[in-house]
């Protein structure tokens, strides 16, 4: 369980290919030692679990399932990710509450700078799409960001600077995919009212 708060990003310095998904080498300040292999870790959203870590390099494994359904399928070296820890008991909740269950992928159709902030334009599938609340919460590429928009195509957030700063949002621009988890209480709630009809 996540938050989407992020302090940490990752640089991607290895893939290697499986005949059933691939392990990828992320170099990271994270304090992590060989004491917390097994811990799960949120890449870009995608909670992954810990299998190995040496100078600071720290491996995840992903299966086809994960890359199927993230932007990892275009991963590259020295791609920049964003890494959050989970959460420990008594911590504070700033962002909200994030599985590392990511249900889909987006589009950035366009980014402007207003003022010191950032508007971001997504374009998501429309299966997804149906399931997004103007001003409800959302998760993207691990951020904890809320909808300021319903578009046609999609939806709309804003960026302040100091998250545009600490994340890979900095490093995104049109065209660019990004992993989306989309509020599991508007999932949960859609689904009720569903099975009540």
């Amino acid at each position: 369980m996540f938050n989407g708060i992020i302090f940490n990003k990752g640089l991607i310095t290895k893939i290697s290919k499986r005949s059933k998904g691939i392990n990828i080498f992320v170099k990271s300040d994270l304090k992590l030692t060989k004491k917390d292999i097994g811990v799960s870790v949120a890449c870009d959203g995608v909670c992954l679990t810990l299998i190995t870590i040496k100078k600071k390099i720290l491996e995840f494994y992903l299966s086809n399932e994960t890359i199927r359904r993230s932007k990892f399928k275009f991963l590259k070296t020295n791609d920049l990710i964003n890494l959050e820890l989970p959460l420990k008991y008594g911590q504070k909740i700033s962002g909200h509450i994030c599985q590392g269950h990511v249900d889909t992928t987006g589009k950035v159709l366009s980014v402007k700078k207003i003022d010191k902030s950032y508007i971001f334009d997504f374009e998501i599938n429309f299966k997804e799409k149906k399931n997004i609340i103007e001003k409800a919460s959302i998760c993207i590429n691990g951020i904890s960001l809320t909808i300021s928009k319903i578009t046609k195509k999609g939806f709309q957030i804003w960026v302040i600077p100091h998250t545009y700063k600490l994340t890979n949002l900095s490093q995104i621009k049109k065209g660019s995919l990004v992993n989306i988890e989309i509020d599991i209480l508007s999932k949960y709630v859609k689904n009720f009212f569903h099975e009540k009809k």
